[in-house]
């Protein structure tokens, strides 16, 4: 079996997001590759028809920081429907990468369970600066518009499961 070369080739839902209320927290760590990341998440957002002023985005000092500004995000804003995380890991010499991938993911999983609301891992976890381009809008595509079509695919998830109460 072929694997997929483009990855951000994926349906992205494009009715009924307007009123949707989306957080944005970007990692400024590896910042030419987080940027290319938050670019592809706005525009598919706004293709998909959601509002500017509904999409709220900050800016943290690394990936590290992803998860518990995602839950300050969702503390202090309780009409947010939504947070995409972006970041990029890049390995590098020691096993720093492991311990800060593992707690970057658990965190923001963590932060959705314990919110009720989609929290989306759009962190890049490369073993090399030339694969986080590949995927950062390169020939594998760009995790920052898959990160935006899962998070508007989860809130219509949420919308109907939620609707059904």
């Amino acid at each position: 079996m072929d694997k997929k070369k483009n990855l951000s080739d994926i349906s992205v839902p494009k009715t009924n997001n307007a009123n949707f209320k989306i957080g944005i927290i970007v990692s400024r760590w590896n910042q030419e590759v987080t940027g290319a990341l938050k670019e592809g998440a706005m525009q598919t957002l706004f293709e998909a028809g959601v509002a500017r002023q509904n999409i709220l985005d900050f800016e943290v000092p690394g990936s590290f920081e992803l998860p518990s500004a995602a839950a300050m995000l969702l503390d202090a804003n309780e009409d947010v429907d939504a947070v995409i995380c972006l970041g990029c890991i890049i390995q590098g010499e020691t096993r720093h990468f492991e311990f800060i991938a593992q707690a970057v993911a658990d965190g923001i999983a963590k932060v959705g369970i314990e919110y009720t609301v989609p929290v989306i891992f759009g962190v890049l976890t490369c073993n090399t600066a030339e694969q986080a381009a590949d995927r950062s809008g390169g020939k594998h595509g760009n995790k920052g518009v898959e990160a935006a079509a899962s998070c508007l695919q989860m809130l219509h998830t949420h919308k109907m499961m939620y609707s059904k109460k």
